[in-house]
This record gives structure tokens, C-alpha cells and sequence, in this order.
């Protein structure tokens, strides 16, 4: 089938997007200090610190990006010691529960009571269905204040190194009552919010918990002295990307491609490791989805289209042409239209107890439904124009969702939970719309399977009322959600509302763009 469909037929099709876009300054925080009695004794030296990021968040946000502009510590003493001191940028949702690297900073041995952050930029997304039909994104970039960085106890710097986590509090980050509001943009607010804490680092990690980087995707940059070592582009969302050093070794599991000296330079790799004390990863599982892309898009899908091929995509993160485009076309390049027609469809090689499970896992054209988390690779972009983008690979990958335990039952070696989402998550949202090629039977329901490798971090108990995160690939069993679950985090309630509207509609441009299928009203908003 060709990759290109008329502007007719596109027409067919009973969905529309509109894009609300609010562009107004970014504030930035200064920093405070407190004394208290000397810092302990015994402490001396310099620690290499890895500063990991994470974050915390219900299903209400599709996307936060942001950057990071300074990060610093403050001691007993009231002396400040820099962690992080040029711009980082970074994607937050795709973390919910996760972890990433951000740099390694070697820093004096002390106990520090403070942390303060500056932001170069911020923005989140949220998607939700438009009264009278279609499907809205809106983007909010309101900050009403400095970003707070929350201490829950003393940092004590001590040993040769060790690792801090920064974990964005996206339900108290991102508030707001509803996604959609008439007038727009009213009742929202952003105050970007973190807490910083320690984290254990073992040397076989398991999980996120004790150190375990999963799912990382990222580009080679370049080659080291050796096959086995190599430079990392890591995309940071919207704000651009980072760079991470890495390395494999003889237990490094390789994934469609022979091994380390078939790794090269443009490849997109997607990456589970450990992080070391200098910084670096080196790499448990390197995976290859296709080996001559030049462009790889990872989200959620957001709409399937019933009259040809076509997906479209919420790329929370990007790489290659598509992150170029991001310079030039702003909001436009995260909901990217794919050919699948010729696309080969696989499931990620993160997990290795598909064959366990009590229902066939299957993945391909005919069971893809929008809210499922993929990763699609091609070669080539076009923005515009009646043709789309030719898909290579269709990509199956994990996710997590935020939901209320309603039943459990065991099921073979598994203990299948039944979860409720909330009507915000992107299954109930996105399922709703019409022209789509497959519909699910109660997009509001997911059955978690859970089995003796499932890490469980949380702190409450996974029973009947329970509101969790469960990290794992979702599956569509004929109209019914299944998860294989790899990871069980403390869940996130309802995002409290905001108390007042911080944001007024004084002046609007309305500008109607055709890309393609896509019909775009962008809304310039000035406070």
C-alpha cells in the first residue's frame, strides 16, 4: 500500500485535534540558606554524586518538560555547593516510577539542610475530549513561581559515592480542574516541584528502587577506543537532549543486532543498565529495533485511523530528524502521523516472561489501540504535504498507569488484579473516539498480571481499594487490557484543584493551519 493518502479520504475521518498554546515568561527561583551547629565530624573529602532523575504522577498529564537551569545544595553552615550549573533538559512522564541519569558531580562531604533550582523553561500537556467532539491538547507554560525542591530529611555526602534522586512531584507540579476550559487556559497553575533523596545503588539492581535504569531511550553518538564503549544522545522532551557515556560488557544482552562491534553511530538503542559511580551506564540489555532508521518517536498513540493505516503519535520523547524539526515547528512535531502499512510490529525484549503468561500476548496492526505506549522508528519525516511518514518498526513498550485495585484473583503462576482508571487516563480518553479501528470493551479497566519477579516497591497494600502505579506492557486481548506488570510504585490520587484562576484570556489570534490530516487552531494567549 502507498504511503500517501488524499486529502479527500483524509477527510473522513471524525477526529480533530486543536491546540491551545500559552506562552508567557518563565519565572525563576533564588536561592535561601540556613545555619545550624556545625556540620558532623568524621566527614572529609569529596563524594562523586549521581544525580538521578524520577518522577510521581497520576495519568492527568501526558507530558512535562522541562529545563533544568542551576541545582544547589545548601549545608548546616550555610555554604552552597553547585550539582547542577548548565541548562539539562528532560522529559518527566515518561519516569513516572522509573529512573535516568543526569550527571555526576564530585561534591564535598557534608550535611546539607537545602536545595535550590532554577528553570530555563517549562511546559506540560494534557489531552482530553473537546465538548462538541475532538480531541484537545492543551500546553501550559505559566509558572507562578520558583521551583521548590523539598529535603525530607538532612543529606549527609559521605563515602565515595552515592546517588540522589530528583523526583518531580507532577500532581502537585501541574494543577489544575479540568484540561479543557471555555474561556481557555483559566484555573490552571505550575509550580514545579521536587523532592531530593538518597537512593540505593546495589550492584545487581532489580528495580528502580535499588539503581536499575529500564527502558532508556537514546542515539550513539559516537564510538569509544573500544566496541564496547560509546556516547549516548538522550532526548529531554521538548527542551532539546543530554549526553551520557556507556559501556557493555560480556553479561550485556544484545537484542536485534549480533552484538557490541555492530553498534554504530546514528543507531537508536533502547537501553537497560546500572549507573556507575562515575556517571556512566553500562548497559544489562542493548536493543536494536531497526538498524537504518533515522528517526525514532516514543508515546502514547493517540488515534488509529479507520480508513487507511495511519497512526498518530504523542511523541513525548524524540530523536533524529524529528528532534531537528522540534527547533523549527515547535508543539507540531510531537503529533507526528506513521504509514504502518509496511511497518513490522514487535514487542520490546525488556521482559522475559511473555510465555508465562495466561493469555497470548500479541502485538500487531489489528490489536494496536490508542493509549498504548510504542516506540516507532522510520526513514524518513514529513511534516506536510497528503503523504505521510513510512513506519519501520511498531514497537510494544512499557508503561505506567495510575489506578484503584477493584478484584484479584490468581491465574496460573500470576495474581491477576483488576485495576479501575480514572476517566482522565489516556485509555478512557482516547478509546472514545469515533473512526478509529479498534475500540476496547471498557477502556476504564486494565487486568494487572502479577507474578514472583514483579518488583513491589510500594508501601501500600496491593489490595482491594488501593490506588497504585503499575509499570509494565499493556496488551489488547480482544477489547480487554492486560498488563504484564514488571514494578508496583505507591499510586497518586486526583491532582488537587487549583484554588483560582492565575491566567486570563486578554487577547486571542485564532490561525487555522492544514499538515497534512491534521487541522490545527493554535490560540496565542497574552496575560
Amino acid at each position: 500500500m502507498k504511503a500517501s493518502w488524499s486529502s479527500a479520504s483524509s477527510a473522513q475521518s471524525h477526529s480533530f485535534l486543536i491546540t491551545l498554546t500559552l506562552l508567557i515568561a518563565i519565572g525563576v527561583s533564588t536561592g535561601c540558606s540556613t545555619s545550624s551547629p556545625p556540620a558532623e565530624t568524621g566527614l572529609a573529602g569529596n563524594t562523586n554524586v549521581m544525580v538521578l532523575l524520577s518522577s510521581t504522577a497520576n495519568d492527568q498529564v501526558t507530558s512535562f518538560d522541562l529545563s533544568l537551569k542551576t541545582l544547589t545544595l545548601t549545608s548546616r553552615t550555610g555554604k552552597t555547593v553547585t550539582l547542577v550549573s548548565s541548562q539539562q533538559p528532560a522529559e518527566f512522564m515518561h519516569l513516572n516510577g522509573g529512573i535516568e541519569p543526569l550527571m555526576t558531580v564530585s561534591l564535598p562531604q557534608d550535611v546539607y539542610t537545602s536545595a535550590t533550582a532554577t528553570l530555563g523553561g517549562a511546559v506540560y500537556v494534557c489531552l482530553s475530549q473537546v465538548p462538541g467532539g475532538g480531541l484537545g491538547i492543551a500546553n501550559y507554560s505559566l509558572i507562578n513561581q520558583g521551583p521548590t525542591v523539598n529535603l525530607p530529611a538532612p543529606l549527609t555526602v559521605t563515602g565515595s559515592s552515592m546517588a540522589l534522586v530528583l523526583n518531580m512531584q507532577v500532581s502537585s507540579s501541574a494543577i489544575f480542574s479540568d484540561c479543557w476550559t471555555t474561556p481557555a487556559f483559566e484555573g490552571f497553575s505550575m509550580t514545579p516541584t521536587f523532592t531530593l533523596t538518597p537512593s540505593t545503588m546495589a550492584t545487581l539492581p532489580t528495580s528502580s528502587g535499588s539503581g536499575k535504569v529500564n527502558g532508556l531511550v537514546a542515539t550513539v553518538a559516537s564510538l569509544g577506543t573500544t566496541p564496547s564503549s560509546f556516547a549516548l544522545t538522550i532526548a529531554g522532551g521538548l527542551m532539546g537532549t543530554r549526553t551520557l557515556s556507556a559501556s557493555s560488557n560480556n553479561a550485556t544482552v544484545f537484542q536485534g543486532v549480533s552484538g557490541a562491534s555492530a553498534i554504530s553511530p546514528g543507531m537508536f538503542l533502547n537501553v537497560d543498565g546500572v549507573t556507575q559511580s562515575d556517571g556512566s551506564l553500562l548497559a544489562t540489555r542493548i536493543e536494536v529495533e531497526s538498524s537504518s532508521a533515522i528517526n525514532d518517536s516514543s508515546g502514547p498513540v493517540m488515534f488509529l485511523d479507520s480508513a487507511a493505516p495511519i497512526l498518530q503519535l504523542y511523541g513525548r520523547t524524540e530523536l533524529g530528524t524529528l528532534q531537528t524539526i522540534n527547533g523549527q515547528s515547535g508543539i507540531y512535531w510531537q503529533i507526528p502521523y506513521f504509514d504502518s502499512s509496511a511497518a513490522s510490529f514487535q514487542i520490546s525484549g525488556q521482559f522475559t516472561n511473555l510465555q508465562n503468561l495466561p493469555f497470548v500476548p500479541s502485538f500487531n496492526a489489528s490489536n494496536l489501540v490508542a493509549g498504548q505506549n510504542v516506540d516507532v522508528t522510520s526513514g524518513n519525516f514529513l511534516l506536510a504535504g497528503g503523504t505521510y511518514t513510512s513506519a519501520k518498526t511498531v514497537t510494544l513498550v512499557p508503561q505506567s498507569v495510575d489506578g484503584t485495585v477493584i478484584a484479584s484473583q490468581p491465574s496460573g503462576s500470576f495474581v491477576d488484579y483488576t485495576v479501575s482508571l480514572a476517566s482522565y487516563d489516556l485509555f478512557p480518553t482516547l478509546a472514545v473516539q469515533q473512526g478509529q479501528t479498534t475500540l476496547l470493551t471498557n477502556p476504564s479497566q486494565v487486568e494487572v498480571y502479577i507474578d514472583g519477579s514483579t518488583q513491589k516497591l510500594n508501601t501500600q497494600a496491593l489490595t482491594s481499594g488501593s490506588t497504585l502505579r503499575f509499570y509494565g506492557l499493556v496488551f489488547n486481548d480482544n477489547g480487554t487490557l492486560r498488563m504484564d506488570c514488571a514494578q508496583v510504585n505507591d499510586g497518586v490520587t486526583t491532582t488537587p484543584q487549583a484554588s483560582s484562576i492565575v491566567a486570563r484570556q486578554r487577547s486571542t489570534e485564532v490561525v487555522r493551519r492544514d499538515v497534512g490530516r491534521l487541522v490545527v487552531h493554535t490560540v496565542t494567549t497574552t496575560k
